[in-house]
């Protein structure tokens, strides 16, 4: 416990000193976070060795960042983002899959590892996006709408690669184990639909002008639902998305989003740390040209499929170009499944570094293109801050 907190509180003066440093040097904050955790972590000074803690409270940011854009969507709201988010999606994903495959094999990456490379950088990051989307100037409008629809969607589809994954070594088989995941993820959602309809709207009801415990309420319904997904073998994340999409019907998710938002900024400077922190410097060095290609492609190809995509739908030509270099990085998830795919011995260490390197590329290279040229909450400029 006492080298937790000495560990936690060296992180947080860290990223606090390097915060400022972004400031002072107009550079996007999430930048310091992950230099942070490359200079002090375990691969730079050491100054922090024991990580696996700090990463697995970090995760607790994605779950929240999950309930808090399933907050935002009603879900009327969400089946008709859905509608105009799909073709977009679609092919981003299959284009990106074949890209990332391709280029595996070209850099003799065994078949399953570049499978595994496609389908891991198929996504954007929702991270990211909502993290620089301002919420009170575009979320609640069209380029929020459009693109946490896009978002919304590609995390459905990387929990369904997460699953199927998982599935591959099941007893039973692969086919007949997914299907009964989704079967288990259709009655879960109705399931909860019923409880929050019948009891959980019951209980806000009556303690409405009871902030604390709205806050309490909010957290509880999140993780309590969460736990119970990942018991079904559905993942964390899956649950809290749901969660929030059903608590979005009632009026209160409005005053429980924004009471949570503080909160889920704190764990992911824990993920944004830990992304750098986990970087083996001496692993990723040979891996750098690879990696830093890939990304270049990455960050090149992504905004122009979503560019055209969306121009073909009859958006204009700014907002598709917006749009685009919005989501024109790589995706947690990325991480995730390599993680998962590396725990279950489908892709060697090294397949799951250059995974994560190829990711944090899009990542830095996203957040300087978004914070110098679009509004953001953490933008270089008084012009270009929106909260």
């Amino acid at each position: 416990m006492e080298i937790f907190i000495f560990d936690l509180s060296l992180l947080l003066v860290g990223a606090a000193v390097l915060a400022y440093l972004a400031v002072i040097f107009k550079q996007p904050i999430i930048m310091a976070y992950i230099l942070c955790g490359v200079l002090i972590g375990p691969w730079g000074t050491k100054w922090i060795n024991h990580i696996d803690f700090i990463e697995t409270i970090s995760h607790l940011g994605i779950t929240l960042l999950l309930f808090l854009a399933g907050l935002c969507l009603h879900p009327q709201r969400l089946i008709k983002l859905f509608k105009s988010a799909i073709l977009a999606t679609s092919a981003n994903c299959v284009l990106s899959f074949i890209i990332a495959f391709l280029f595996s094999l070209c850099f003799h990456f065994p078949l399953l590892d570049s499978i595994c490379i496609g389908l891991a950088l198929m996504f954007s990051s929702t991270i990211l996006v909502v993290k620089l989307l301002p919420t009170t100037a575009l979320h609640q409008e069209k380029m929020g709408g459009t693109c946490i629809g896009v978002l919304i969607m590609q995390d459905l589809l990387a929990i369904a690669v997460l699953v199927f994954m998982r599935c591959l070594d099941a007893p039973q088989g692969a086919i007949p184990s997914f299907s009964l995941l989704s079967l288990k993820l259709c009655l879960f959602i109705i399931l909860l639909i019923a409880f929050e309809y019948f009891v959980l709207r019951r209980i806000m009801m009556r303690v409405d002008r009871l902030h604390e415990v709205l806050f309490i309420l909010g957290l509880a319904w999140c993780f309590g639902i969460a736990r119970i997904s990942h018991s079904m073998g559905l993942f964390y994340e899956t649950g809290a998305f749901f969660a929030g999409v059903v608590m979005a019907r009632h009026p209160v998710s409005r005053f429980i989003s924004e009471s949570l938002k503080p909160l889920r900024d704190f764990f992911l400077v824990l993920f944004f740390f830990t992304l750098g922190a986990k970087l083996d410097l001496f692993l990723v060095k040979d891996l750098l040209f690879p990696a830093g290609l890939l990304a270049l492609i990455f960050i090149l190809f992504k905004p122009l499929v979503f560019k055209w995509m969306f121009m073909f739908l009859g958006e204009t030509k700014d907002f598709s170009t917006e749009a685009g270099i919005r989501l024109g990085q790589l995706s947690e998830f990325s991480l995730l499944v390599a993680l998962l795919a590396l725990e279950l011995g489908h892709i060697s260490s090294t397949t799951a570094q250059f995974i994560q390197l190829v990711t944090i590329f899009t990542f830095i290279a996203s957040s300087y293109i978004v914070v110098f040229k679009y509004p953001t909450p953490i933008g270089v400029s008084e012009k270009l801050i929106r909260t």
